[in-house]
C-alpha cells in the first residue's frame, strides 16, 4: 500500500481535494488561441469563401477526442478540410470543444454541430447535441425548427430524436399548422396525420392546413389522395362538409377518390349512432376523435399554487361527435388533489396505550386527478369516454404541450398522473408561473353492435 492509502485506512482526516481544473481549462483555451507549441495545422475551406480558416492545433488534444483526427494527423502535420458553409462557420466552436470539453449552442447551430461531431466521430459531442435537440423542441424560434430536426434525424438514423420530434409535433400540431414550418413538412412526415393523439383545435383546422400544403406542393395524385384520406371527415359537422364540397378546389379535384369517405361521413351524421353501429365498424380510426381543443370537447383548467390544497371544477362536453348527439351535453366533475394518500399509507390508530396516529409524511402522497360524469351511465347507452389531460404552457397565443396523460377507457383517473412532477418546486417544468396549466379532453367513442346480416 502507498503512504496515502495507508493514511486513508488509518482514518486520517487531513486528506483534502485540491482542484485547479478550471485553471487547466483556461490554459488549454489560451493554448488554442495563441497556438503556442502547435505541431499541426488545420486549413478549413468552404465553397462560400475564397479564404481558408487556419487553426494552429495540437495533435495530442485532437487525437484524444477524435479517432478521425488521430488518423489524419498520423503522417502529416498540415491537413486541408473541405466543409459546407454551415459547418465551416461553426468550426472554431467545434475545435474549442475539443480543447475545453464544453460548447454554447443556439437552435440553428444544432444540426451543423451534430454533423461535425458525427463526421469526426466525437461521440460525446454528438450525444450532447442530440440531447440538446430533444430537450429544446419547445423553444421558441421565428421560423420553427422541429420539422427540420425531424427530417435530419431521419437522414442520420437517430430513432430517439425522430420519436421525440414526432411526439412534439403530434402534441403541438396547431402551433405547427400556423407557422412557417408547415410548408417544409415532407410527404413522409404527413403520415403523422394518421395518429389519434394529435392535439389540434378541430378536424376542420387540419383539413384547411392539408389543403394549403397540397396547393403549394402539388404532389402526385396517389400521394394527395392518401393524405386526404387521413382526414377524419365524420369529425367535421355536416354544414362544414357541405361548404367544403362547394368551395374546396382540392376536394373537387380529388372528389372521386374521397366520395366513399364523404358519403360515409354524411351517413354517420344522419343516422342515430345505435343504428349506424349496426352496419359500420365505429371503432375504426375514422370515427375516433383526436385530442380536440375546441370547447365542445373539453376545458382548460389553470390551477394556481397547485401544491397547496385540493381543488374541483366542472364543465360540459358534447355527448358524441354525431350530429344526432350534438345537442346533448354531459357534465363532468373534476377533482385535483396534490397529496392524495393511497389507502395503504393513510394514518390508522395503533394498539399502543397512547393510541397515537402513525406519522405520515406529506411527501408520501401523490398528485391525483379524478374525472367523473355527473350523470348516470344509462344516459350514455352505446358511448364510452376516453380522457386525455394535457399539461403545458401558453406562449404567444398558442398552446405548447409538455406532457400528456391518457386514461384507460373504463377508468376515472390515470395512475401515473404527474408521477414525476415536484409541485413544491417553483422551478418545476410542470408549472408555469407557479400554476399548473391543464387542458382536459373528453373523447366519446361509440360501441360497435352486432352486424346486421345482409
Amino acid at each position: 500500500l502507498s503512504t496515502a492509502q495507508k493514511a486513508d485506512l488509518s482514518g486520517d482526516t487531513t486528506a483534502a481535494t485540491i482542484n485547479h481544473s478550471l485553471t487547466l481549462l483556461q490554459r488549454l483555451q489560451e493554448l488554442l488561441q495563441t497556438g503556442n507549441g502547435s505541431d499541426s495545422v488545420l486549413r478549413v475551406r468552404s465553397a462560400a469563401s475564397d479564404e481558408a480558416k487556419v487553426f494552429h492545433t495540437h495533435q495530442l488534444l485532437l487525437s484524444l477526442q477524435s479517432e478521425v483526427f488521430e488518423s489524419l494527423l498520423r503522417n502529416q502535420s498540415v491537413v486541408t478540410l473541405h466543409e459546407p458553409p454551415e459547418t465551416a462557420a461553426l468550426f472554431d466552436k467545434f475545435i474549442r470543444y475539443l480543447y475545453c470539453g464544453g460548447v454554447s449552442i443556439l437552435l440553428h447551430q444544432a444540426i451543423p454541430l451534430h454533423q461535425l461531431a458525427s463526421k469526426y466521430r466525437v461521440w460525446g459531442l454528438q450525444r450532447g447535441v442530440a440531447e440538446y435537440m430533444r430537450s429544446h423542441l419547445a423553444s421558441e424560434s421565428s421560423q420553427g425548427h422541429v420539422v427540420g430536426w425531424y427530417h435530419y434525424a431521419v437522414r442520420v438514423g437517430d430513432a430517439a430524436l425522430q420519436e421525440s420530434c414526432l411526439q412534439f409535433l403530434a402534441w403541438n400540431l396547431s402551433a405547427v399548422l400556423g407557422s412557417a414550418e408547415w410548408g417544409s413538412v415532407s410527404v413522409e412526415l404527413l403520415l403523422l396525420l394518421e395518429r389519434s393523439d394529435l392535439v389540434l383545435h378541430s378536424e376542420l383546422e387540419l383539413y384547411t392546413a392539408v389543403e394549403g400544403w397540397l396547393s403549394r406542393r402539388q404532389p402526385e395524385a396517389p400521394v394527395a389522395e392518401r393524405v386526404l384520406r387521413s382526414i377524419r371527415y365524420p369529425m367535421i359537422a355536416p354544414s362544414q362538409l357541405f361548404r367544403l364540397q362547394a368551395q374546396s378546389a382540392v376536394l373537387a379535384r380529388h372528389r372521386g377518390a374521397l366520395q366513399d369517405l364523404l358519403f360515409q361521413a354524411f351517413q354517420f351524421h344522419a343516422a342515430s349512432p345505435l343504428h349506424f353501429a349496426k352496419y359500420f365498424d365505429v371503432n375504426c380510426s375514422m370515427f375516433l376523435p383526436r385530442n380536440y381543443l375546441a370547447p365542445s370537447w373539453g376545458s382548460q383548467w389553470v390551477i394556481t399554487n397547485p401544491a397547496r390544497d385540493d381543488r374541483s371544477t366542472s364543465f360540459q362536453t358534447q355527448l358524441g361527435p354525431s350530429s344526432h348527439d350534438a345537442g346533448k351535453r354531459v357534465t363532468w366533475n373534476v377533482l385535483f388533489s396534490p397529496r392524495w394518500l393511497p389507502v395503504s399509507l393513510r394514518p390508522v390508530y395503533s394498539d399502543s396505550v397512547s393510541g397515537a396516529i402513525q406519522p405520515v409524511r406529506i411527501e408520501d402522497g401523490r398528485p391525483r386527478l379524478v374525472i367523473t360524469p355527473a350523470m348516470s351511465s344509462p344516459d350514455f347507452a352505446g358511448v364510452s369516454f376516453q380522457k386525455t389531460v394535457l399539461v403545458g404552457v401558453r406562449q404567444q397565443g398558442r398552446v405548447l404541450v409538455k406532457h400528456a396523460y391518457s386514461f384507460h377507457q373504463s377508468s376515472d383517473e390515470t395512475p401515473d398522473f404527474l408521477a414525476h412532477a415536484d409541485l413544491q418546486k417553483r422551478t418545476s417544468e410542470y408549472l408555469i408561473d407557479n400554476s399548473l396549466h391543464l387542458h382536459i379532453i373528453i373523447k366519446p367513442v361509440y360501441h360497435s353492435l352486432i352486424k346486421v346480416k345482409k
